[in-house]
């Protein structure tokens, strides 16, 4: 089915996402992180808001919605986990429930690890992900309501879904996260070429997502944090892959490239 998206970016480093069914003239907003780009974003395109799906509970990613919603009269849909610290909140949903934005109709992914009920909306049929703060281009989010091996079977989790998946994310860090991606991964040729891009993005002012899943799963470190190499080249000899992954989320919440 045909769908527009709308890439809104948003305080300092944030983006929300407009997805809009010109058949049905139904359009939701992926998290709201502040009202007014969202609502000049939507203003411009002459759409009218009908759903506001909510990632997790985060300022970030919900101070906008009370006001979107008293505008509009959206529906807002978020993890039924986090429903008590979302404003507005209509629809609870969990893991496997079917989201319809007229008739585009996707699926709740379950990730938790950023916050405990953080969830991911999946159409597959469009060759959508919008992952909040669970991915990133050539990243992952902080494990701040979790211990890092729970987000690691979160990110085990979307790298199980197809290669041709347009993945959006809630933040723009990409250029750091290919740094760091590039300072434990430094012979991944994919990586080097993929960093000369995004740094040339980010020059000409332009977002870094979407991202293809398929090139995550070449170059993001966090993704990979179960190959062998990678643990050899972190020094950490036999370990699993959990503690892998949790000593690469350690590294980066230091680095400084």
């Amino acid at each position: 089915m045909a769908v527009e998206i709308r890439v809104v970016p948003c305080l300092n480093d944030n983006y929300a996402v407009l997805l809009h069914d010109p058949v049905a003239q139904a359009t939701a907003v992926v998290d709201v992180p502040e009202v007014a780009p969202v609502l000049a974003a939507i203003e411009r395109e002459g759409w009218t808001l009908t759903h506001i799906l909510v990632t997790h509970h985060h300022a970030d990613h919900i101070d906008g919605v009370p006001a979107l919603k008293a505008r509009f009269g959206a529906t807002v849909v978020g993890p039924k986990a986090e429903a008590a610290t979302i404003p507005g909140i209509d629809v609870e949903v969990v893991d496997g429930d079917p989201v319809a934005v007229g008739g585009l109709v996707g699926r709740v992914m379950e990730t938790p690890g950023h916050t405990a009920g953080h969830v991911v909306y999946l159409f597959e049929d469009e060759h959508l992900l919008f992952a909040g703060d669970t991915l990133f281009v050539m990243g992952c989010g902080r494990p701040i309501e979790c211990d890092a091996p729970v987000l690691w079977k979160s990110l085990q989790r979307l790298r199980t879904l197809p290669d041709d998946l347009a993945v959006y994310c809630g933040h723009e860090y990409t250029v750091s996260n290919a740094r760091f991606a590039a300072s434990v991964d430094p012979d991944n040729g994919a990586l080097q070429a993929r960093l000369g891009e995004v740094q040339a993005a980010r020059s000409a002012d332009r977002p870094t997502i979407p991202t293809m899943l398929g090139d995550e799963k070449l170059t993001n470190p966090f993704l990979r944090a179960d190959d062998p190499g990678m643990a050899e080249r972190l020094g950490l000899g036999e370990s699993d892959a959990a503690a892998v992954f949790t000593e690469l989320r350690a590294r980066k919440n230091v680095f400084k490239g």
